[in-house]
């Protein structure tokens, strides 16, 4: 089962997020072999979605880097956005959702 965990993104601006994943021991899993997929949506029903850069650059601390450059924020509209952040291991053939959640975009003033 997927953590939730929800995003603040600010219209505009460069975003960045690691994730961190564990297993149920709480100890680091390691990601080598592994890639990473994720969409941000404006609903679980829309058609449309973006994609986050996906960056996994140290599979052994387990972490994951999520991003969105300022050009892509600036074009989203603010308000809620859900998202998920799926796994890859395709020496096994398996995909795992590792996070969900709702992402709230923040409308930018300064233009």
């Amino acid at each position: 089962m997927a953590t939730t965990y929800n995003l603040a993104i600010d219209q505009g601006t460069d975003f960045s997020n690691t994730f961190t994943l564990k297993d149920s021991s709480n100890t680091i899993r390691n990601l080598t072999g592994y890639t990473g997929k994720a969409h941000l949506r404006r609903s679980y029903a829309s058609t449309s979605n973006v994609a986050f850069t996906i960056n996994i650059a140290s599979p052994t601390n387990g972490n994951v880097v999520v991003t969105l450059s300022n050009a892509v924020t600036a074009n989203l509209k603010y308000g809620r956005y859900v998202y998920d952040l799926e796994l890859t291991l395709t020496s096994a053939n398996t995909i795992e959702r590792a996070f969900e959640g709702i992402a709230t975009v923040f409308p930018e003033v300064t233009r």
